[in-house]
């Protein structure tokens, strides 16, 4: 089996001849590939190759285009800062919906109109042609939650949530509308697999979610669906108490971030949800030995049981000792 056919038979259900190794990499990948991550953030070709290298030399199963959160929200017309090593970031105090009643006449940008969106199309295209049918290509939108805090500014959505929660299901339609659009675009490009970012929804308590942020995201996932694409959901941080309601969702794949055990998530999302992770990026994968890496996925994949890929909770840290990546890619390969 190739990657691409792995990850596939494992979201199926079929047998596989081992676990899915799916761990995301960006700063990482560059530095592999000896790059600034300011060119891996602004230049698919850079990116694309950087994927490629770390794909090929740990054994991936797939490749990523994820790379920054700022490119929906930036040809919208935010204010992004660049940096030379590292991520871009929205300027929270220039915020393009400071003013709430301007998201009446905030439209939708064409992706494909020359923007950062743009980039990261045509690094789908580019992966279509290196690794097509070899690797899954994985796509990435924002979810409802993060992009109206790189629109609004997360202080001031928190904030909403409690003050104005109209204008919050406004904004989410808003969000829903343009993580469609783009998705859509990429996967014409050749997106395999749509991932969503929500990391700020890990932020709000499970009254909030339930009311305001699962049912956006329960309709982004409907429209990828019928657009025919796979989806993952990555939300950063603790949602321990959002388990149960992510779990509903219907995701192909679900991220599970250290803070939340897995056999957590496994007990509120049932049997078949496919789960990823959750190995600690910094205090385990990082600063551990290539045996405490070894035994941490091990047991992350016994509390898991067999829906499960091999993972860390979140990115991992671009100073990761390269044998506790190995570590990793190693439990995966011996299990089935």
């Amino acid at each position: 089996m190739n990657g691409y056919e792995r990850i596939l038979a494992q979201l199926d259900g079929r047998p596989t001849d081992c676990l899915p190794f799916m761990p995301i990499t960006m700063m990482f990948a560059a530095d592999r590939l000896g790059v600034k991550y300011g060119q891996y953030t602004q230049d698919h070709r850079v990116l694309v190759e950087a994927q490629c290298r770390v794909a090929e030399e740990f054994d991936f199963a797939y490749v990523s285009a994820i790379s920054a959160p700022a490119r929906e929200a930036g040809d919208c017309g935010a204010a992004v800062e660049f940096f030379e090593d590292q991520p871009p970031a929205i300027i929270e105090h220039q915020a393009l919906l400071a003013d709430s009643a301007k998201l009446a006449s905030l439209k939708v940008p064409d992706p494909c109109a020359g923007g950062r969106m743009l980039d990261r199309v045509k690094a789908i295209e580019l992966f279509k042609q290196r690794v097509g049918g070899q690797k899954l290509i994985e796509g990435w939108i924002e979810g409802p939650c993060a992009e109206g805090a790189d629109l609004r500014g997360i202080n001031a959505l928190m904030l909403d949530v409690l003050d104005e929660p109209a204008f919050v299901r406004d904004l989410f339609d808003f969000c829903v509308e343009l993580g469609l659009t783009f998705a859509k675009a990429q996967i014409a490009a050749g997106a395999d697999l749509i991932s969503i970012g929500d990391a700020a929804a890990s932020l709000v308590g499970p009254q909030v979610y339930e009311e305001l942020v699962w049912p956006a995201e329960k309709k982004l996932i409907a429209g990828l669906r019928a657009l025919g694409t796979r989806v993952r959901l990555h939300i950063c941080g603790n949602i321990r108490d959002l388990c149960q309601k992510v779990g509903e969702l219907g995701c192909d794949i679900v991220d599970i971030d250290y803070p939340v055990p897995i056999s957590h998530a496994r007990a509120e999302m049932g049997l078949r949800q496919v789960l990823l992770g959750n190995i600690e990026p910094a205090g385990v994968l990082r600063n551990g030995t290539p045996d405490e890496v070894f035994k941490a996925i091990e047991e992350c994949h016994r509390q898991a049981g067999d829906r499960y890929i091999v993972g860390a909770g979140c990115e991992v840290c671009r100073d990761t000792p390269l044998e506790n990546v190995r570590a990793m890619r190693d439990y995966a390969r011996s299990h089935s």
